[in-house]
């Protein structure tokens, strides 16, 4: 049997914006993983009434319904006594249960009274399945009725992902008749609909793999997922056509199942073992920010300059005031030197630099916001890249350090650097 499944989050906070819905996120990652089908989100504040009519609606769309949050010891904790009422279960104080919440006050919070609303938890739907909460006083549950299966975890996140790992997928393992697997092909180069253009009439022709775009911050990933028995089946499934869009693709494609750009490049000065620096002037040190968050990344890049005016760039990495004057900062002659600079001041294998306008307004060169110049150098060559890049001042560094990070890949995989 294929189920489908609706997701509801029950919190007054979900729906004013002061919490992120993480759990909802959590949750359909488990079920995608286990093969299910997640048709429906619902977000539903502290309210009887209001999740009552969304338990009804939920009814009559989807085979397994799972909550988070309501199950706490308060007023308005309401998501067992609703959920209950609406499948005819009456609620039953479980005495081994109020006996661990009793425990999990004298051995983590000794300091703290345990008040009596407290065992409220403890009130669980007649003949449910428990799920123990290692890591919090709200236990959750799961009980068929009405040929529904209704599962209940509670909201907050740790306690969430805890009960997913040891309860929910155990449960769910048992129903699930296939595994759903995925690739994610990471793409630079292209914006989104480029791609979709590209790869529409395989995208289109597929039923079971299926490939979907999807637009990040400066690039694109597409998503190949197969549905099947096994792992094996599903990558069986996958083969043809991960040759495929790399058939159509490329070298804009960057990575497949990495984990971002930065940690490609990571990968390759290792394998290479070679060295980088970087100069930074529109940028700020962003570009130099994503490399160090990478641990271990010490051991391949060097070290950065921020050089942001005029004087810095010729201060600290050796500009020339007269190139400077006579090409302007933001040129591509200075990018050039500012990547040869920062390679020679730290004695690195590879220079790159970043020079450009950001915006919101022009510099006094007259040149566009978007202007800019990313330059890679290395002992025997030297490559510039103009992109022409637009939107805000954000999007506008982020797509610099993209395309920093994009040559350097390009050099070490040995495909054309400038594009």
């Amino acid at each position: 049997m294929s189920y489908t499944v609706e997701i509801i989050g029950v919190g007054t906070e979900l729906l004013l914006g002061n919490t992120v819905n993480t759990d909802a996120q959590d949750v359909s990652q488990v079920l995608c993983d286990l093969g299910f089908n997640v048709h429906f989100h619902t977000v539903v504040g502290d309210n009887a009434e209001r999740l009552n009519n969304a338990v009804d609606i939920a009814k009559k769309r989807a085979d397994i319904i799972i909550t988070t949050g309501g199950l706490g010891p308060t007023y308005d904790d309401l998501t067992k006594q609703t959920l209950a009422e609406a499948f005819g279960k009456k609620l039953i104080f479980n005495e081994d249960v109020a006996n661990q919440i009793m425990a999990f006050f004298a051995k983590r919070l000794p300091t703290m009274k345990m008040t009596e609303n407290n065992l409220q938890q403890a009130q669980l739907p007649e003949g449910c399945i428990i799920f123990d909460n290692g890591v919090g006083t709200a236990p959750g549950c799961a009980f068929e009725a009405e040929g529904k299966h209704i599962l209940m975890l509670p909201g907050p996140p740790r306690e969430c992902r805890a009960m997913l790992k040891s309860c929910v997928e155990p449960y769910l393992k048992k129903l699930s008749e296939a595994e759903i697997h995925s690739h994610n092909i990471h793409i630079f180069g292209l914006g989104e609909s480029a791609v979709e253009e590209n790869l529409r009439e395989l995208m289109q022709s597929l039923k079971n793999p299926t490939l979907a775009p999807y637009a990040k911050d400066g690039e694109v990933m597409l998503r190949l997922t197969a549905k099947a028995r096994t792992k094996e089946e599903a990558e069986t499934l996958m083969s043809p056509v991960l040759a495929k869009v790399h058939e159509v693709l490329g070298d804009i494609i960057y990575g497949i199942d990495t984990h971002s750009l930065e940690h490609t490049v990571f990968k390759l000065l290792t394998e290479h073992n070679l060295t980088v620096s970087a100069a930074e002037s529109c940028t700020g040190g962003l570009l130099s920010k994503r490399l160090t968050d990478i641990p271990g990344i010490s051991n391949v890049f060097k070290g950065s300059i921020v050089a942001y005016n005029k004087q810095s760039k010729s201060l600290l990495l050796g500009v020339s005031p007269e190139l400077i004057k006579e090409k302007h900062a933001v040129s591509r002659e200075v990018a050039l030197a500012m990547a040869d600079g920062a390679r020679l001041k730290f004695d690195s294998d590879i220079g790159i630099a970043i020079t450009g306008i950001a915006g919101p307004e022009s510099d006094h060169s007259g040149q566009p916001p978007g202007t800019v110049f990313v330059a890679l150098t290395t002992k025997d060559h030297s490559f510039c890249r103009t992109p022409h890049l637009f939107h805000d001042r954000e999007r506008i560094r982020i797509g610099c350090a993209n395309h920093a990070l994009d040559m350097i890949r390009r050099l070490l995989t040995g495909v054309n650097v400038e594009l």
